[in-house]
């Protein structure tokens, strides 16, 4: 398959009219869906922004590649867009971007698809071809330019494969010689550009260097043992997992995927070198946390964390509506005054209920232990992890006692494995299924039983006080974590206050729920409301894209996905985050001033029947929609002042 075949000229847009990001990814997935290529708007920008918020797609030079993969695609399609005057696209050099390449793969794209992308992506590293591209009038030039500039790359790789297989695999011991690993999430564009630029750059420093991609078409040269131990040092540039046990005693530069295309020759220098950290790994792991890991101290606490936190979610709210619906059969049922304290068990079917979802709250502190500490040490530290949890359930710790059992067992494998690496190699195997885990569990496990008594003092005062909550108090506190929930709409403080809120549910099913919960749930659906409020209300103060955006967030909101206000909030933050934070917070100081409960900790109006005071939770979270959407409508310009 040619590029060419996934680069139509009715997709194309040869003079964009977005004036920023957000605006610009809008236009190019609206044009998408009415060429018929997507079938779903929503499904597919949530997967653009999914992967833009792990890194820009814009990679500097003029050049941005937003790109998803999912079910919404009917067919594989690369949309070229260009912008005479440049944007913002929040590129990774900071300068304003010229072109875009959409990508819209299918979740079964085949090979060929796959390669064809592949063969795009390296295209573009070329800034000659760059430079003819910026020039392009018409869709016809650009299908022409494309033509030739693959035929030219073609021919190339035939006369390096004539000329590789002439000479050995690897290069001799006295040259200068690198390996590298490329890898991006969706594995689409980015992998094989910075294999290109890998490529380009040790061609032109006269290095040897061999790259293997980690892509959608999979694994692609793989790197054998004879290419590692004959490397001077290995790169890296990836931004999701690989593997890393094979460069063990290695000089290894740990980058992102990006800093491959945009940093070549430093990357390469830098394994040169021999000044890069010498990597260290377990042969019976997959991976060193402490090697590997990117970042600041409190980015790798964060990203632990949030391994055990997604993990642990599933069970908390599977098990929570199962929990609120047993409560909610005995309530129609009905259930005499003296048994109120069976309430959610009294009636049989309500009891069915209940004990399933018990027995899923029951694995929700050993799996968050668990995988925070199998991101910190992998296999070996969830065993150890998985019973610091229990520990801390078992001994009334709860939450707070699960989490710090949880990095308490990850770093305690990480101890063992520094303990345990002078052993011989024979023992190897042995150290994964028998020192790893009895040594972990072992010293884990006496710890824990300490940690259990001051934990679970903390623990029992918080859960007191949470039931306790009435008035200012109760008040002053859904506040707050409401008004988290729309700071970063998603991010770090989103996400800490939404596992405040579901670490109190299960404290507090027998007095009908939480109200902290409910808070957090209310301060959530406001921001993506009070988008459809203020694009109903100041229709001039945005654009027709916009405003479709709005009748979207109506549905975002009402579920309870706060992220549907991102990209309002992306394009206009200074407006759009005070904005919703007042409204949120309003919401939520009410939901908590009037002590209304929620039993599950997720569904939005889907979970409506199990509040306990259903028409006023409506009522408040519809106040501070109007109350946010007011404030941003009045704060934002108008479409034509921007």
């Amino acid at each position: 398959m040619k590029i060419n075949d996934l680069l139509l000229k009715d997709v194309m847009i040869m003079d964009l009219k977005a004036t920023d990001k957000a605006r610009a990814i809008d236009e190019m997935v609206q044009k998408l869906y009415d060429a018929g290529r997507i079938s779903d708007i929503d499904t597919y920008k949530k997967g653009i922004l999914a992967r833009e918020a792990q890194t820009s797609t814009g990679l500097g030079d003029g050049i941005a590649m937003p790109h998803a993969k999912n079910a919404a695609v009917k067919e594989a399609t690369v949309l070229f867009a260009k912008s005479k005057a440049g944007l913002d696209y929040q590129a990774l050099d900071g300068q304003p971007t010229y072109l875009f390449f959409m990508i819209a793969a299918p979740e079964g794209a085949n090979d060929t698809h796959l390669q064809a992308l592949a063969a795009l992506s390296r295209l573009l590293i070329d800034p000659n071809f760059v430079a003819q591209l910026k020039e392009a009038t018409t869709p016809d030039e650009v299908q022409n330019l494309f033509a030739t500039a693959e035929a030219a790359k073609e021919a190339e790789e035939s006369e390096e494969k004539a000329a590789a297989a002439t000479m050995p695999d690897t290069a001799e011991k006295d040259e200068p010689y690198v390996v590298a690993v490329t890898a991006c999430p969706t594995g689409i564009a980015h992998t094989y550009m910075a294999e290109d630029a890998l490529k380009k750059q040790a061609k032109a420093m006269g290095v040897k260097i061999k790259v293997e991609t980690n892509g959608s078409e999979g694994i692609k040269h793989r790197l054998t043992s004879e290419d590692i131990e004959n490397a001077v040092g290995v790169i890296v540039a990836a931004d999701k997992k690989v593997e890393m046990n094979r460069f063990d005693g290695k000089h290894l530069v740990n980058r992102p995927v990006s800093d491959g295309i945009r940093k070549p020759e430093e990357l390469i220098n830098e394994a040169l070198s021999k000044q890069a950290p010498i990597f260290h790994a377990e042969p019976s792991s997959e991976e060193s946390h402490a090697a590997s890991a990117e970042g600041t101290i409190g980015q790798r606490i964060y990203k632990d964390l949030m391994n055990g936190v997604s993990h642990m979610l599933p069970f908390v709210i599977a098990g929570g509506i199962m929990i609120a619906i047993s409560f909610m059969i005995d309530n129609f049922m009905g259930v005499p005054h003296d048994a109120l304290s069976q309430l959610g068990s009294y009636h049989d079917q309500a009891q069915w209920f209940n004990q399933i979802g018990q027995a899923a709250f029951g694995f929700m502190l050993p799996v968050l232990a668990g995988f925070i500490a199998s991101s910190i040490a992998d296999r070996p530290g969830l065993v150890v992890g998985f019973a610091a949890g229990a520990l801390a359930n078992a001994g009334g710790a709860g939450f707070l006692g699960a989490l710090i059992g949880g990095f308490l067992a990850g770093y305690v494998i990480l101890f063992l494995r520094k303990v345990f690496s002078k052993l011989p190699k024979s023992l190897d195997g042995i150290k994964t299924i028998l020192f790893y885990p009895f040594f972990g569990l072992l010293i884990a496990g006496f710890l824990m039983l300490l940690i259990n008594i001051p934990m679970s003092a903390i623990n029992t005062a918080l859960n007191d006080f949470l039931n306790s909550l009435g008035g200012t108090n109760a008040a002053l506190l859904g506040a707050l974590l409401a008004g988290m929930m729309a700071t970063d709409l998603g991010g770090p403080i989103n996400k800490a206050a939404y596992v405040f809120g579901t670490a109190t549910l299960a404290t507090t099913v027998a007095e009908g729920g939480s109200i902290v919960m409910a808070a957090v749930m209310a301060g959530g659906m406001v921001p993506p409301l009070a988008v459809f409020v203020a694009t109903r209300l100041f229709k001039n103060k945005f654009t027709k894209e916009e405003q479709d955006a709005g009748i979207t967030n109506i549905v975002m909101g009402l579920s309870f996905v706060t992220e549907g206000a991102i990209p309002f909030a992306a394009s206009d933050p200074l407006r759009a985050i005070p904005s919703f934070l007042i409204g949120s917070a309003i919401t939520g100081g009410f939901v908590g001033g009037l002590g209304i409960r929620l039993m599950a900790p997720h569904g939005g109006i889907f979970v409506v029947p199990l509040l306990n005071h259903p028409l006023m939770y409506l009522l408040l979270i519809a106040i501070g929609a109007i109350i946010s959407g007011v404030i941003f409508g009045l704060l934002k310009k108008t479409a034509t002042e921007r």
